[in-house]
């Protein structure tokens, strides 16, 4: 099995991060109990020159105590080839500067081992990639076209609007079928965004959770249940959503072990789905969260099993 010795992470800085609910932090801490070196960047300080991929990076020593979380080294030019493995995990949006971080990570992998594989991050658009299982979806509309979301709304009454590159509940809209500020809604939509919107058919089920599923190298390993505040539509722990703890139903597992394969295939170590009732609204891949809600409810070590897989995966 090929020794992992240095892992780096391109994420926000580490500095602006909440500790108490970061995935990232969680995954870092624990490749540092493995004894890796871990290495700290910011996607701005990615560089190509001839053909080679470097970072200004920092070392970084990590502690589980708020407000004294971190410490980081003198900063050091490198080539990233010397990384065994690179985490990408700034969070959204999935603009052209993420796209483009993807495709300098792409020059590195698999040799340097990436997670998740960049150039399947770049291809897979988290509410696109969902799509590719239709039947385990809500209806579901991705369109600019007015005419097109005002036919989609008279048939589903109720519907969720919201940006296709999207992060954190941001931009999500629920509007009802007499709704009258429609029209002003889909202009604002049309003066911030240069894609598509997509509209989903309202889940009342939502009122109880929107259910937030792990899976590792495509398999189903915790869960939380993110239930929203009484006066939002959004459940996302950004938006206020309430963690609590929960088991997986049997039409969850089905969900799980139908998209699992293609997971794997894209060579997806880390994913995170929203399931919502019985149907699946989001295929998270860039910077998956609730990996410490998860633990803090009694789950499994998710970090733990992340890096038995990546250490699987290197050998």
């Amino acid at each position: 099995m090929a020794k992992i010795t240095n892992v780096a992470f391109q994420m926000d800085h580490v500095s602006g991060i909440n500790i108490a609910g970061d995935s990232t932090f969680a995954i870092a801490l624990e490749a540092q109990a493995r004894g890796y070196r871990l290495f700290h960047y910011t996607p701005n300080q990615l560089t190509m020159r001839d053909g080679k991929i470097y970072a200004t990076v920092e070392h970084m020593t990590l502690r589980d105590i708020k407000g004294d979380h971190f410490t980081l080294g003198e900063a050091e030019r490198i080539d990233l080839s010397m990384m065994d493995v690179i985490h990408l995990r700034q969070d959204p949006p999935f603009d052209m500067a993420y796209i483009t971080s993807t495709h300098l990570l792409e020059r590195l992998h698999p040799k340097t081992l990436v997670i998740n594989d960049p150039a399947w991050v770049r291809n897979s658009p988290e509410k696109i990639f969902v799509t590719e299982f239709a039947d385990l979806m809500p209806k579901t509309l991705i369109t600019r076209d007015p005419a097109e979301i005002a036919r989609f709304r008279a048939e589903m009454g109720d519907i969720i609007l919201k940006p296709l590159y999207g992060n954190g509940g941001a931009g999500v809209f629920h509007s009802t079928k007499d709704d009258r500020n429609m029209s002003s809604l889909l202009e604002m939509f049309g003066q911030m965004f240069r894609e598509p919107f997509i509209a989903q058919e309202y889940l009342p089920a939502v009122r109880k959770g929107d259910k937030r599923i792990i899976l590792v190298d495509g398999e189903p390993v915790g869960a939380i249940n993110r239930v929203p505040a009484e006066h939002d539509a959004r459940s996302n722990m950004h938006a206020g959503g309430q963690p609590m703890p929960t088991e997986l139903t049997d039409r969850e597992l089905e969900i799980c072990a139908r998209i699992g394969p293609s997971l794997k295939a894209r060579g997806f170590l880390l994913v995170g789905i929203d399931v919502i009732g019985d149907y699946m609204t989001e295929i998270n891949v860039t910077s998956p969260t609730g990996i410490r809600e998860v633990r803090k409810f009694g789950g499994a070590d998710i970090a733990s099993l992340l890096w038995d897989a990546t250490e699987a995966k290197r050998g």
